[in-house]
Parts: structure tokens; sequence; C-alpha cells
């Protein structure tokens, strides 16, 4: 496994911050952690008080390149958010659907501190 391969692996477990651009949620930031056993627990950080964290069954990270992950997870409510990060820009573009509704988002993300 080479440095970059084992750096993308280390997503996992770490807490992964994004704000959209565009699309339904432009302007919001949200927090995501993808889990080793396949659980994403996800809240929005906007303002002085933070959601609620909501968890999540399903989810995964998988590298492409050497710069670049991609996460996505389903959500309780039979959402699904599919995110392609570029670790080497921060930028991010992302894609989310459920029943009737469909949407690209593009936006920036940053890997938060991992606690001490």
């Amino acid at each position: 496994m080479t440095t970059t391969q084992a750096e993308r692996r280390a997503l996992l477990g770490r807490t992964i911050r994004w704000r959209f651009n565009d699309g339904p949620v432009a302007g919001q930031t949200f927090e995501h952690t993808f889990s080793t056993d396949g659980s994403v627990v996800w809240r929005s950080v906007d303002g002085q008080d933070p959601t609620d964290l909501h968890h999540e069954k399903f989810g995964a990270v998988a590298p492409v390149s050497d710069d670049v992950v991609v996460v996505s997870y389903v959500s309780s409510g039979g959402y699904t958010l599919t995110v392609a990060l570029n670790l080497e820009t921060s930028q991010m573009v992302g894609f989310a659907s459920g029943h009737d509704t469909w949407a690209q988002q593009k936006g920036t993300f940053e890997l938060l501190p991992e606690p001490a």
C-alpha cells in the first residue's frame, strides 16, 4: 500500500467538514464521519448550535486515484449522497438523490484534526 492509499483509507474515522456552493443546501456546513463498520454519523454545524447527530447504517469510502476519494451513504429517509473529494485541491462535487429529486452540487471540504 502506498502512502497516498494509506492517507485515503485514513479518512475512515476522520471528520470531514464540507460546504456546498450551490444546490439545495448551498451555504450550509455539514460534518460527516465514515466509520470502519460502514456506518456514517453526520450533522449540520451552521449557527451556534449544531444539529443532533444522525446515524446512518450504510456508507462507504472508495479511493479513485492518488488525489480523489468518493464517499457515499444512504440516509434512513431514503436519500443518497455521493461526493467526490479532491484531496489535493479540497474541492468536491456531489450528487444527492431521493424519491423524485436529484441535484448536482459543488463545494469545498476540510479534514478536521483528529482528537487528541
